[in-house]
């Protein structure tokens, strides 16, 4: 029953709350806002500095749209500041959004949501905030102790939420090594498999995002340890964040920070490019 009812229900922001009900009215103050000045999503999404297909989404209430967003879709559809006055209420929505995350995760999930820049490595699967949300809503159903279908569908929306990182203006840098093992592994089956390396391919051809594969074949690794991220807030020091059976830990100690770097560097000189390794998911698609 929990199945067939999350089948039908249409996609949204994670907001469970009277939030969402504003996301969706400004997704569609936006729509007439834009028809009436006889512009298009793709014109306007240029204009923006953003996709077209995140200002259809934004629209259609499938997005949240950020604070810097409303503010430069208001100048550019001369809305008067009808968007732009909404914008503080957007930023207190999210920063409540973002103390749903558990305990545990509320600090890095703060630091992630500030960065300007993020640098990930990976060994077991894609990144969060590369993942689809059939992928991402796979690993959560196999994952154990089993996570009850609310606690899962919580869980998908808020990790899908984290991704409007990709949609913040100035744009920050982001740069991912996957291990070649974990685009393999077809977590969620074949459909699955395919949508996830098509967004791969998507978002390696950002021009904020590099992202290169590290060949299995590879006679020498830097770093046996496990996965990282390396992350700089706006306006202060870079750290680390590792997470490890559940026990995460926020790296703020300088030559703790610096090893890490040290290691994610070599390991940059050791993948292949970000050209060769979209070449390899493609033909990773190709063989699917």
């Amino acid at each position: 029953m929990a199945h067939a009812e999350r089948e039908e229900r249409p996609e949204r922001p994670a907001e469970s709350d009277g939030t969402a009900h504003l996301f969706r009215a400004l997704g569609r103050q936006i729509k007439v806002l834009r028809e009436r000045a006889g512009t298009s999503q793709r014109e306007l999404g240029l204009a923006a500095h953003c996709g077209e297909d995140l200002v259809s989404a934004v629209e259609r209430g499938v997005r949240t749209p950020q604070p810097d967003f409303l503010e430069r879709v208001d100048q550019v559809l001369d809305a008067g500041g009808v968007l732009s006055a909404a914008a503080d209420e957007v930023r207190e929505a999210l920063a409540r959004s973002r103390t749903r995350h558990p305990d545990w995760f509320r600090d890095y999930a703060r630091a992630e949501a500030e960065a300007v820049a993020l640098h990930d490595y990976s060994n077991q699967a894609v990144p969060g905030l590369l993942q689809t949300e059939e992928y991402a809503r796979a690993l959560f159903t196999q994952r154990r102790p089993l996570l009850d279908e609310e606690t899962i569908e919580k869980r998908v929306a808020d990790r899908l939420a984290r991704q409007q990182v990709f949609e913040r203006w100035p744009l920050p840098t982001f740069s991912y090594v996957l291990e070649e093992a974990a685009l393999q592994r077809p977590i969620g089956g074949r459909t699955a498999h395919i949508g996830q390396l098509r967004r791969l391919l998507h978002t390696g051809r950002m021009r904020n995002v590099e992202l290169q594969v590290m060949p299995t074949s590879t006679e020498e690794h830097p770093n046996l340890d496990g996965p990282f991220i390396l992350l700089t807030p706006r306006g202060r020091k870079e750290v680390a964040y590792t997470e490890v059976q559940g026990h995460a830990r926020l790296i703020t100690d300088p030559d703790e920070v610096r090893l890490v770097n040290e290691r994610y560097g070599i390991m940059r000189a050791q993948a292949l490019t970000p050209r060769e390794s979209l070449t390899l998911i493609e033909k990773m698609l190709g063989e699917v």
